[in-house]
């Protein structure tokens, strides 16, 4: 609650000075709730990129924080059809519904040539295709210290069928530190913890390995893109897209080797291209903006 009102504050010096027709924000985070609410209390209209996501869990802050945008907003920009869906549910009118596609699918296309050009991987001593890449900074996963533990064991059990990265998030190096759970991963002698990397190093590291366990939203999204198998340790996605028609899938603690096994005895997972995530999504939200009357 406190960012969300500090960014207010800030954001409204911005909008008073700017005085601008239409204020766009993206995805979930508090910045994007922030924002929304100063711009619609000062009557200035809004558009919402990454709208109509739901995970159907009120538990995540960021469920929250889309929910309450997508109410806001003027102009809800969807990646897929689950998304049109969802905010005709909840009684949003389908003319302020433009299904556009995933910005994401964008920045990874714009900067596929720098991303391919660099072989991270080989940095670690690692081979194409044979590495397993992890991302974890959920609550639910890292701020329990006996489900942390639980991951760390499990972590520390992978690396010694398959090599293991992991860029640690810093609230996750937070709590393997004042669990002491550190020492545990840095005995694994497959494991490799990294601070965390910049976005062309980051998805180099993505492009090249076997598979990704993962509580991030985001890469979901770019592994179905790309065709590489993705467990997600969660419960609920908000994209479940990526599951009916890509790589991903959701993972118990208690089954994920099970998973994993799976993965490294079948053949690599089929690339399916879903409508409209093609790179050309920042076009349409252009002409979105050209049609709205602001």
């Amino acid at each position: 609650a406190e960012q969300t009102a500090q960014v207010m504050m800030a954001y409204e010096k911005v909008l008073l000075e700017k005085q601008p027709d239409l204020v766009v924000v993206v995805g979930d985070v508090n910045s994007t709730v922030a924002a929304t609410l100063t711009a619609a209390k000062m009557g200035i209209k809004v558009a919402h990129l990454e709208a109509g996501l739901r995970s159907f869990d009120r538990t995540m802050p960021e469920e929250i924080n889309r929910m309450v945008t997508d109410v806001l907003a003027d102009i809800l920009w969807t990646p897929s059809p689950d998304g049109d869906e969802n905010l005709i549910q909840e009684g949003v009118s389908p003319n302020k519904i433009h299904r556009v596609g995933n910005i994401m699918i964008d920045s990874l296309e714009m900067l596929r040539d720098k991303i391919e050009s660099q072989a991270a991987f080989r940095e670690f001593g690692l081979k194409q295709n044979d590495y397993v890449l992890v991302t974890l900074h959920r609550p639910s996963n890292v701020d329990d210290p006996a489900i942390l533990n639980e991951l760390c064991q499990l972590l520390n059990r992978v690396s010694q069928k398959i090599p293991v990265i992991f860029p640690v998030h810093p609230r996750t190096r937070k709590n393997l530190e004042q669990n002491n759970l550190t020492p545990l991963l840095n005995d694994a002698p497959g494991l490799h913890l990294l601070e965390p990397l910049n976005y062309i190093r980051f998805m180099n590291l993505v492009f090249n390995c076997r598979f990704v366990i993962t509580d991030s939203g985001g890469i979901q999204e770019e592994t179905t893109h790309l065709g590489i198998p993705c467990l997600t340790m969660r419960p609920n996605t908000e994209r479940p897209i990526t599951i009916s028609q890509g790589t991903n899938r959701l993972c118990r603690l208690e089954d994920i080797e099970k998973e994993i096994q799976t993965i490294l005895s079948e053949k690599a997972a089929l690339k399916k291209e879903i409508e409209l995530w093609d790179g050309k999504t920042a076009g349409r939200v252009v002409e979105s903006i050209k049609m709205f009357d602001v």
